[in-house]
């Protein structure tokens, strides 16, 4: 091996290793979480589904072309479904998702406990959707998680 691709070798790797704003690993932290209260619109949404109570975790996870935003809800019952990530705005380099869900048909359905209701929900995002965003948020009812880039 030459020198030159002993060095560049060591080089890529050292920068994997490291927390770099290179290495797309780091491109996004951790989630924080902010309580608030969010007013449902005077207008449900066309396709019926609502708010999900509360927004556990939010995950940014890079890949080859984009990445992954990956988000779990805790609704307040077993039984939601139909889970999206609903883009509601693109402003000033903030990227702002709602988490909707769709309410169970049986209205008995059981409490149970956290765990049992989480609700997952994720969409992939290219480079050119991530073309200036530097921060990521997710909204549901009682709170709203976000991610910001290193």
């Amino acid at each position: 091996m030459t020198p030159r691709i002993l060095v560049a070798l060591l080089v890529v790797l050292g920068l994997s290793a490291c927390g770099s704003r290179l290495n797309p690993f780091n491109w996004f932290g951790n989630d924080r979480e902010d309580r608030i209260a969010v007013e449902e619109p005077a207008a449900v949404p066309t396709d019926g589904r609502q708010l999900v109570t509360e927004i556990a975790s939010l995950d940014v996870d890079p890949n080859p072309g984009g990445a992954i935003i990956r988000a779990v809800g805790l609704p307040l019952r077993q039984g939601y479904w139909e889970a999206d990530l609903v883009e509601v705005s693109r402003d000033s380099g903030e990227l702002v998702f709602e988490f909707r869900i769709r309410e169970p048909a049986d209205p008995a359905t059981r409490v149970g406990p956290p765990r049992s209701r989480e609700i997952y929900a994720a969409t992939v995002l290219s480079r050119q959707d991530l073309a200036g965003i530097r921060s990521i948020t997710v909204i549901g009812q009682q709170n709203r998680r976000s991610v910001r880039r290193r």
